[in-house]
């Protein structure tokens, strides 16, 4: 069962012989129910912050999927270059030869460079996570740190 603000707020306290002081009672019900609704509140804002997140790096998947597709096109374009290379290189001798070199070349450089995207876009992919990983671990040592204090505040 979960305890929410609105029931620290509503509890009531029988009055017996002897009991507690009713209004440092309620002073402290009302102190805990603050700082449980202002947890709720970061709570749901963190929740918030990670679907962010988690849609940013969906999207950033995406985009990765589509430069592997597009690598994927490119070998096939240069696989298809090199065939045409080949028969045109039969047909017209030297000048074919030096157009199939070209088209080869121009082919490799775009594959080299769609190479080079994907390693830059897997480092931006992996320092995305690396920081989504500090920013939790962050969260967490706050959260930890709030209950130390929650602990520390309760045993005196």
């Amino acid at each position: 069962m979960r305890i929410t603000p609105l029931d620290i707020q509503q509890k009531q306290f029988k009055v017996k012989l002897r009991g507690f002081d009713m209004e440092e009672v309620y002073s402290f019900l009302e102190l805990v129910r603050e700082e449980l609704e202002e947890l709720l509140k970061e709570n749901s804002m963190l929740k918030e912050k990670v679907a962010i997140l988690e849609n940013q790096l969906e999207e950033y998947r995406k985009i990765e999927q589509s430069i592997r597709d597009t690598l994927m096109t490119a070998q096939k374009l240069v696989e298809d270059y090199q065939t045409n290379a080949r028969k045109e290189a039969e047909l017209i001798i030297k000048e074919a030869e030096l157009k199939a070199e070209n088209i080869i070349k121009e082919a490799q450089e775009k594959v080299v460079k769609i190479h080079e995207d994907i390693v830059d876009l897997k480092g931006i992919r992996r320092h995305f996570k690396e920081e989504i990983r500090r920013l939790i671990e962050g969260h967490m040592r706050m959260l930890e740190f709030d209950k130390e204090r929650e602990g520390e505040e309760g045993e005196v």
